[in-house]
């Protein structure tokens, strides 16, 4: 995590740290489970917002500005997401703004946090979300500081809670992807924005979705040789939903934006064609590009090397929706093959007084999200309030409209770029496919033909497929696509969305020291 660690803060009354104990060993084990600040009967919040991105921040400021008391938990140093990452103070960034679209539109968002009133606590690694039986709030629970392994447990009492986790990449593996210098796409483009860095002198990005030729404008800009997009879908899908088109202009411009860029930079993009190798011994050295048919199968001869020394590769986001499934909270599958979560009209999960914006409902960019973020603020205000009539009113109902039409886009966006059945057919048996326990393609296939794995779930438990450091967020996608390989479903997703009970590492004695007074579901 970039920065250092914050300073210590004087708790507000609802903020609960519990004192560490003098266990020895590389993790510092937290002690007992209980307040070293004010007492646990100390009147909760009315609202806890995890996610600091441009849901959170306008689902914050919204809900404070009508009047309640807030508090906004996220992991990094600064405010602004994935989206709006930017240079830590110490790099001195002259132009942050030079790498970002719409950057007045967040420093204004931002401006407005900043004078809210709304209590910010960076460096919270929010693990999980419990109900208290005693009193029906809800306790978050975040280990502090830049590392969470070592971080201290914290407990933050809310009587509502919006999620605004935002999504993560997904990968989809191809011989030679382990290899340094192959990154993700918004990887790239991460260590661009928030540490002025480039992964490469030549990139080659590819993958699936719009955020290529952002990343490919942007990484090109900042000086890095761009020898070409590789888009594994076309364009054509967005032509076939014209009114989800009409319905965001502004989408469109940013669209000729980046497209003027790669014409500028020379820069060719290559659609219906997909990275199927990476070749080099210590690090990137060149790419092979093969065109693709309708299913993402590669076309034999096809294949053309590409000299670089990195590769940018990303085939769309995953919402992360680990802290709200772990509660009960419904899901729906999305165009493009990823799951999230089921929002009513105002934003409200099925789990009642848990509500999501941003990306947990589906990608759809950042104006998206601030708009889902705002309503679900007024929403929970109207709630907590008493005041329905928040809900009716015209801002309310302004942004249902916008948010109606930008969700509408994502949809087609996401069917545009949706992953094809045939892509695992660019994998051989001896690709690793599991990073963490190295585990490969013919593994999890003899796991799906000879043993009977037809989920993934299954799959680990034959191969270890998915039980590292990243539990699946890295390899859990295509090790369902080459388990359904064996049933009728070949190379889609099976109909479960992913569960993991901690959203980030945990101690064990800080899930020891859990308060009995909780669950994990409410009821």
């Amino acid at each position: 995590m970039p920065g250092s660690p914050s300073e210590p803060h004087e708790a507000p009354e609802p903020y609960e740290a519990h004192e560490t104990s003098d266990v020895s060993g590389p993790y510092e084990a937290p002690g007992p489970y209980e307040a070293s600040g004010p007492s646990a009967a100390a009147g909760p919040y009315d609202l806890a917002v995890i996610g600091a991105g441009p849901a959170g921040l306008a689902g914050a400021v919204a809900a404070r500005e009508l009047g309640l008391s807030v508090a906004l938990l996220d992991a990094a140093p600064q405010t602004g997401g994935q989206y709006f990452r930017h240079p830590a103070p110490g790099l001195r960034a002259a132009r942050p703004q030079a790498l970002h679209h719409d950057w007045a539109a967040f420093t204004a968002l931002r401006r407005r946090f900043e004078e809210s009133g709304v209590t910010h606590l960076a460096h919270h690694h929010v693990w999980t979300v419990t109900r208290q039986d005693a009193d029906g709030t809800w306790a978050v629970h975040a280990l502090t500081g830049p590392d969470a392994r070592n971080g201290t447990p914290v407990r933050v009492r809310a009587r509502a809670v919006l999620l605004a986790t935002g999504a993560c990449e997904r990968q989809l593996p191809f011989p030679g992807w382990t290899l340094p210098g192959v990154v993700g796409a918004g990887g790239a483009q991460a260590m661009l924005k928030s540490g002025l860095v480039l992964p490469g002198r030549r990139i080659v990005v590819a993958g699936s979705g719009p955020l290529l030729l952002a990343v490919a404008s942007s990484l090109a800009a900042a000086g890095a040789r761009v020898p070409a997009v590789v888009e594994a879908s076309g364009y054509l899908g967005y032509a076939r939903r014209p009114r989800a088109l009409a319905g965001v202009p502004h989408k469109l411009l940013e669209a000729a934006v980046h497209g003027s860029a790669l014409l500028r930079h020379r820069t060719p993009l290559r659609t219906r064609s997909a990275v199927t190798a990476v070749h080099g011994t210590d690090r990137v050295e060149a790419v092979t590009v093969s065109r693709l048919d309708r299913a993402w199968r590669p076309v034999p001869g096809t294949g053309r090397r590409i000299a670089c020394d990195a590769l940018a590769v990303g085939h769309g986001l995953v919402p992360q929706t680990e802290l709200a499934t772990s509660l009960g909270c419904s899901t729906r599958r999305t165009p493009d093959g990823t799951y999230a979560l089921a929002l009513d009209a105002l934003q409200e999960t099925s789990v009642p007084g848990l509500w999501a914006a941003g990306e947990t409902g589906g990608t759809g960019g950042w104006q998206l999200a601030r708009t889902e973020g705002e309503l679900a603020g007024i929403a929970v205000a109207a709630r907590l309030r008493g005041l329905p009539a928040l809900t009716r009113g015209p801002r309310a109902r302004s942004l249902a409209r916008r948010r109606d039409r930008m969700r509408a886009f994502a949809d087609a966006m996401a069917a545009a770029h949706a992953p094809g059945p045939g892509w695992t057919a660019w994998l051989p048996d001896d690709t690793d496919v599991c990073r963490c326990e190295e585990v490969t393609a013919g593994s999890i296939r003899e796991a799906a033909g000879g043993l009977g794995a037809r989920d993934a779930r299954t799959a680990k438990l034959l191969t270890r497929a998915g039980m590292g450091w990243c539990q699946g967020r890295m390899c859990g996608p295509a090790v369902a696509c080459l388990a359904a390989e064996g049933g009728t479903a070949r190379g889609t997703v099976p109909p479960s969305a992913e569960r993991r009970p901690l959203a980030v590492p945990v101690p064990l004695a800080a899930l020891a020291a859990l308060p009995d007074d909780t669950t994990r579901t409410p009821g």
